[in-house]
């Protein structure tokens, strides 16, 4: 596995202007042992200490030299899923375990080293409660039946409360108000949708809905509120998939409504009435100025009149596109898994991550190789924390740029950055313009 060198360094002075913003009360903080009031977490699963979440200083851009120990608990914690009321955060590794971190101990969840699973899962959601937690386990064993489920835990206590199988369930999505679950399974027409409140109860929460009139290769969900979700269609994109696009989809009936056609269809972010969208139509041209020989893209639907508003699909990197979130100054973060990277000696480096300026529509693509894992906007500040290829860095909202990207710093970490997550809410005394 490959070692990167991933450090956080004091930004010289003029780069970004620190303040001092309002937070918890000193003794709301006793007992963290970084002593931070505003922290993002970063996932490291080849830390010189073993599998370890860093801390990083949010508003300073800092690394703290107090870290989480997963020694003995997980071994390669990779995606993290922070709880609503801010309390916990999930921490999901190989080959199916998951961590509950108490935030405000820095510490595991006492009496809960782990939770295990039947098998990995790339999809966690937690419940409005912040205690009920749900994960897609595609490999799950079920008796009589294909193999894939949706299991229910409790965080507090590390239980795994229910077994719902639903074959080959990979993600899903929660609503709102938590009443209804999406769930998406691989090389599936349908989304199951679990009713919540009837888990644990004689009558069936699951409802099939769509099938081969109505869906194509369904792989994500973004609702609009609790009765409403536009549901993204794979298409080619995905095997035996033909067309992809957006569908929108009334929770509550089994007919799916109209659906908008679109290249690609994967990933997206619903921003005011624009919902973004990312895919991979196969074999789309790059166009001049890369040697990558495929390209993704990113189209723009207004869900009032559901039709899309750019002229052209806006080419970005290729790959799976898993990630996406809007930073400060309408910047619009992609991150992809499995694109074409370019690395020439002296030349072009691209790999998995596309920054797309909302007001100019430029399309930016940072120079670093790998897979975009991790994106994590700052409240309050004009700053981004990126995990890409298992370096941690971060991006300057006001240049699209790398505002740190160091190798070298006197406490050097050896390890592989792989997620990373803001866990405070930012301090009440500052705004979007903070820094930098």
């Amino acid at each position: 596995m490959k070692k990167t060198f991933i450090t956080l360094a004091v930004l010289v002075a003029g780069s970004v202007a620190i303040v001092s913003c309002g937070g918890s009360s000193p003794s709301s903080n006793a007992r963290r042992l970084s002593g931070l009031k505003f922290r993002a977490f970063v996932s490291n699963s080849l830390s010189a200490g073993g599998a370890v979440i860093n801390i990083v200083d949010a508003t300073q851009d800092v690394l703290s030299p107090a870290s989480i120990s997963l020694l003995g608990i997980v071994n390669q914690p990779g995606l993290m899923v922070v709880s609503p009321d801010l309390r916990f955060t999930t921490v999901v590794s190989p080959p199916g375990d998951i961590a509950v971190i108490q935030n405000a101990t820095e510490a595991p969840v006492s009496g809960v080293p782990i939770i295990s699973l039947p098998g990995l899962t790339e999809s966690v959601a937690i419940a409005n409660d912040s205690v009920t937690a749900f994960a897609a386990v595609p490999g799950a064993a079920v008796s009589g039946q294909a193999p894939g489920a949706v299991l229910v835990m409790n965080l507090t206590t590390g239980a795994v409360t229910a077994t719902i199988p639903v074959p080959a369930a990979h993600y899903l999505v929660l609503s709102p108000d938590g009443s209804r679950l999406l769930v998406f399974s691989d090389n599936s027409n349908n989304v199951t949708v679990i009713a919540t409140g009837l888990i644990g109860t004689n009558n069936d929460p699951r409802q099939p809905a769509g099938g081969i009139c109505c869906f194509d290769r369904p792989v994500w969900g973004i609702f609009a509120d609790s009765a409403t979700a536009y549901i993204f269609n794979c298409g080619p994109e995905c095997p035996g998939g033909v067309t992809a696009g957006i569908t929108t989809f009334d929770v509550g009936s089994p007919a799916p409504g109209p659906t908008v056609a679109l290249g690609g269809a994967t990933y997206g972010l619903l921003s005011g009435g624009s919902l973004y969208v990312a895919g991979s139509p196969p074999h789309t041209a790059c166009g001049g100025g890369t040697a990558a020989t495929t390209c993704g893209t990113l189209n723009i639907i207004d869900v009032n009149s559901m039709k899309v508003m750019n002229p052209s699909p806006i080419i970005i990197t290729d790959g799976y596109h898993n990630r996406m979130a809007m930073g400060s100054l309408g910047q619009l973060f992609i991150g992809a898994r499995s694109c074409t990277n370019v690395n020439q000696l002296g030349g072009e480096v691209r790999g998995c991550l596309s920054i797309y300026n909302t007001s100019t529509s430029a399309v930016v693509v940072p120079p670093q190789i790998g897979d975009a894992t991790g994106i994590a906007p700052i409240p309050g500040r004009n700053i981004v924390y990126v995990c890409e290829g298992g370096a941690f860095q971060i991006f300057d909202t006001t240049t699209d740029k790398l505002l740190v990207q160091v190798t070298a710093f006197p406490t050097d970490i050896v390890g592989y950055s792989m997620d990373v997550k803001v866990v405070d809410p930012p301090p009440s005394s500052c705004s979007m313009n903070c820094s930098p």
